[in-house]
C-alpha cells in the first residue's frame, strides 16, 4: 500500500493462538503510539480475553476487498501469512504490505511490498518497539545501496516506467555508475553510486540515469539528449514530483466520467497528469459529493475539504461570484480551496469555468531528499 507523505499507516493484525494474541494485544498498543492505525484480530477463543476482534469468518477474502488499501501483519508462521495473500499477489507498485512476526516476539520478516509498499521500515519500527530482529532479505538494503523506489516514495514522486526502475536498480547492485540530474534543490548525503550532473546534456555520458524534472519542463530539458553523442541503449527513468494541488468546484450530482473528462483536458493543457495530483481540494459541502469521491477513489488521490470560514481566510482570490457566495458562503470555492491547502505554492491555473465543473491549479514548492 502506497502511502502519502503526510498519511498515517493502517495495519491489520491477526493472531491465532493464546502467545500470539498476548503479542497481538502489545503490538497494537505500542504501535498506536506510534501513530499508527491498527485493527487487531484474533480467533474467538481469544479474542475476548485479549480485547481483540474476531477474525473474520471468510479471512481470505476479507483480505482480498482490503488489498492496497490496508497493510497485513501474520503472528506465526510465515506459511500461514503466504497461503492467505497468494491469490490477492499483483505487483510491488500496487501490493499491500504484509509482514510475519514469530510468536515469541524475536524476528519480524517482511514478506511483500518492502519498499513501495513500506514493509521494510514497518519491520524496522516493529522490531524496534519489542526488540525483535528485522530480517531483512532484499537486496538493496543488504548491501546498503540506492533503491530508487524508496527514493521516489519518499519524495513523493511519481514512478512511471516500472521497467526502467527495475533496470536502474539492477545498474546499481552491479556496481554501475548512475547520472542524477533534478531541477529541484537537492539535499542530504548523496548516496553511493549516483553521480550528480548540474546540466541535464551531462547525462549523455551514462549508460543509465534518474531525473527529477517537473513534467511542464520534461520535454524542452529532455530535448536535448535526442541529439548528439548519446550511449546506446540507455536507460533514463524520469521522475515527476507530485506536487499539483488540484482546487475544484461541480453542480451538485456531476459524474465521475464528466469530472475526469474536464480535469485531464485541462491538466492535459499544463502538461501535467492525474499521476502528480498530491490532492484534490474543495469546500464541505462537497465532502459527500459522490462523483469526486469516485473520482479520487479511482486514481488513488486523498480528497480534502475546507469550511467556508476557512476558504474565507484566504485573502486574495482571481475572481468572483455572488451566486456561488450566496450558495456555499464563500465566493470562489477552487481557487480558495487550492490556496488553504498550499499557501506558499505557486498558482499556475487560476479559476476556470468548465463544463459543470470549476478548477484551479497550485504546484507545490519541490526539496529532493535523500
Amino acid at each position: 500500500m502506497q502511502d502519502g507523505k503526510n498519511e498515517k499507516r493502517r495495519i491489520a493484525i491477526f493472531s491465532f493462538t493464546d502467545d500470539g494474541s498476548k503479542l497481538n494485544r502489545s503490538l497494537r498498543e505500542s504501535l498506536k503510539q506510534q501513530d499508527v492505525l491498527c485493527e487487531s484480530y484474533a480467533v474467538d477463543r481469544f479474542a475476548d480475553k485479549y480485547q481483540l476482534s474476531v477474525l473474520p469468518a471468510d479471512l481470505k477474502a476479507w483480505i482480498g476487498a482490503q488489498w492496497g488499501r490496508l497493510n497485513f501483519l501474520f503472528i506465526g508462521a510465515a506459511g500461514i501469512a503466504v497461503r492467505y495473500i497468494a491469490p490477492w499477489v499483483v505487483d510491488k507498485f500496487t501490493d499491500s504490505a504484509v509482514l510475519s512476526v514469530d510468536e515469541d516476539g524475536q524476528y519480524v520478516i517482511p514478506l511483500l511490498s518492502g519498499h513501495l509498499g513500506g514493509a521494510v521500515d514497518i519491520a524496522r519500527q516493529i522490531a524496534q518497539s519489542i526488540e525483535a530482529t528485522p530480517v531483512i532479505s532484499t537486496a538493496t538494503d543488504r548491501k546498503g545501496r540506492f533503491a530508487v523506489d524508496v527514493f521516489a516514495k519518499k519524495n513523493q514522486l511519481y514512478l512511471g516506467d516500472r521497467q526502467a526502475a527495475k533496470q536502474i536498480s539492477a545498474a546499481i547492485l552491479e556496481g554501475r555508475a548512475i547520472g542524477f540530474y533534478s531541477i529541484y534543490p537537492v539535499y542530504g548525503e548523496f548516496p553511493k553510486g549516483l553521480k550528480l550532473v548540474s546540466d541535464i546534456l551531462e547525462l549523455k555520458q551514462y549508460q543509465n540515469a534518474v531525473t527529477v524534472l517537473d513534467s511542464r519542463q520534461y520535454k524542452a530539458s529532455i530535448a536535448g539528449l535526442d541529439n548528439g553523442n548519446v550511449k546506446k541503449n540507455r536507460t533514463q527513468l524520469q521522475l515527476y514530483p507530485k506536487n499539483i494541488i488540484l482546487g475544484i468546484g461541480c453542480r451538485k450530482g456531476t459524474a465521475k466520467d464528466c469530472l475526469i473528462g474536464q480535469l485531464s483536458a485541462l491538466l492535459a493543457h499544463h502538461n501535467l497528469s492525474f499521476q502528480q495530483v498530491q490532492k484534490i481540494v474543495s469546500i464541505d459541502v462537497k465532502k459527500d459529493e459522490m462523483g469526486i469521491l469516485e473520482f479520487a477513489a479511482e486514481y488513488g488521490i486523498p480528497f480534502e475539504t475546507f469550511s467556508a470560514e476557512e476558504l474565507g481566510q484566504v485573502k486574495q482570490v482571481s475572481s468572483s461570484s455572488i451566486f456561488v457566495k450566496e450558495t456555499v458562503g464563500v465566493d470562489n470555492v477552487c481557487e480558495r480551496a487550492a490556496k488553504r491547502a498550499c499557501p506558499e505554492g505557486e498558482l499556475i491555473q487560476p479559476k476556470i469555468c468548465l463544463d459543470g465543473v470549476t478548477a484551479a491549479i497550485v504546484k507545490a514548492d519541490v526539496k529532493v531528499r535523500f
